[in-house]
């Protein structure tokens, strides 16, 4: 029961408009205040600082950094040139490069909504301009980048592992399978829309131009190499990695000459609001955290489960339709804070492996992020091509089924994301 009290207040709050990360506070200081009364409130200060100074926590802003360098200093744009000359000889290929793009840069923003700041900001209106349809070019970005929370580093695995207990870097690893899968199958229905609507062919293949661009591109190829080579490789810790990852994407930038101090502000400043606004998320969540803890809530919903069933497939399932319906009203940063404390003794009283879960957590949230009221990517795209939402929802609903079709694969078949896992690591 005080589980469903605090949802209903954090919900309450926030579509009275409050912003999410206040909302949680309040609703945590009030369950606190409820149960433990006044003698709480000096502790709360202490608690909120010891969370969101975990050591992990480092690599958000750090990758989002990163992110907004390769935003603002061409590297995208040279990305883009390279897929293009790549895929364009494929009818519908300019769509093609969309996703292409977006699986690419997910390598190293490890967040959505940087994704589609920067594909969608170049690609958007050159699709547009060949003659594509504007919803269908706002619903592809936006799915396309959402692959950026599955396709590793990610920001939301980052806060999982870290509600979680689990390991950053398996989930990275986990990761890579579903990223790539999601991103070939959103390809082939890109084609096929094509091939029904007569989608123009780009470019002629020339093998001469697909040298040029890969040549003009090729330090940006070396920052996933970098980054997760060094992570995956034990060279680095995850957080250490999204160090590498700034330093190589100024190095980058430098070199092509790209980027000056104003451009430079730019993404620094950038990098920071995003930051603020999930560090804020972070530091609300240890109030719940300890709210949860002291009164056993997560351990009464495990029970409470455990009556109905003890099937870890019915349990995913549960769990999946739960995480569907919170995607639709919660930023995927709040969804994770809020829930996963609360689920993980289920999931660990059934025998869940929390990798797996973890890689089940994200593509709900990735889904989450192109399904109204709150789609955030999904709201930044329409801004960015200036459509209308629910024009771009109504062609955005087979990309949606292509993330629901990974999404059931994974659930069911943990081969899928646990293999390379079980591999390197196990």
């Amino acid at each position: 029961m005080a589980i469903v009290l605090l949802f209903v207040g954090v919900l309450a709050l926030v579509l009275l408009n409050v912003p999410i990360a206040v909302a949680i506070g309040i609703a945590a200081v009030c369950a606190m205040l409820a149960t433990q009364g006044t003698d709480v409130l000096p502790n709360l200060a202490i608690v909120v600082y010891n969370g969101a100074t975990n050591f992990p926590l480092i690599a958000i802003p750090l990758f989002i950094l990163a992110g907004a360098i390769m935003n603002t200093s061409g590297i995208s744009r040279r990305l883009i040139a390279f897929a293009s000359a790549l895929l364009g000889f494929v009818r519908g290929g300019l769509a093609m490069v969309n996703v292409g793009a977006s699986m690419f840069f997910a390598e190293i923003s490890g967040s959505a909504v940087a994704d589609v700041a920067a594909i969608g900001s170049v690609l958007m209106p050159a699709m547009k301009k060949r003659g594509y349809p504007g919803p269908f070019t706002a619903a592809v970005t936006s799915s396309a980048a959402s692959l950026a929370i599955i396709i590793p580093p990610s920001i939301p695995m980052i806060l999982y592992a870290v509600m979680s207990g689990s390991s950053v870097v398996q989930l990275f690893v986990a990761g890579i399978v579903p990223g790539i899968v999601g991103g070939f199958l959103m390809m082939g229905l890109c084609y096929w829309y094509a091939v029904r609507y007569n989608y123009p062919v780009e470019e002629v293949f020339r093998l001469r131009r697909v040298w040029q661009t890969f040549k003009d591109a090729a330090l940006a190829f070396l920052l996933p190499v970098i980054i997760l080579g060094g992570i995956f490789g034990g060279l680095v810790t995850a957080t250490e990695g999204a160090g590498l990852a700034v330093v190589a994407a100024i190095g980058v930038a430098l070199w092509y000459r790209e980027i000056d101090l104003k451009m430079l502000r730019t993404a620094v400043v950038d990098g920071v609001v995003q930051t603020a606004v999930v560090m804020l998320l972070v530091a609300c969540s240890a109030l719940l955290g300890v709210y949860l803890t002291e009164s056993q809530a997560p351990q009464q919903l495990a029970t409470a489960i455990a009556r109905l069933t003890t099937e870890p497939w019915a349990v995913l399932a549960l769990l999946n339709v739960f995480f569907l319906f919170i995607g639709l009203f919660l930023h995927s940063a709040a969804a994770i804070i809020l829930v996963v404390p609360i689920v993980m003794p289920v999931v660990e009283t059934v025998g869940i492996d929390p990798v797996h879960f973890g890689l089940v957590v994200t593509l709900n949230l990735a889904i989450g992020q192109q399904t109204p009221p709150v789609a955030s990517v999904l709201m930044t795209a329409c801004s960015i091509a200036r459509e209308n939402v629910w024009d771009v929802t109504r062609a955005n609903i087979p990309f949606i089924v292509v993330l629901l079709g990974v999404l059931l694969l994974v659930t069911y078949v943990p081969a899928v994301p646990m293999s390379l896992v079980n591999l390197f690591y196990r």
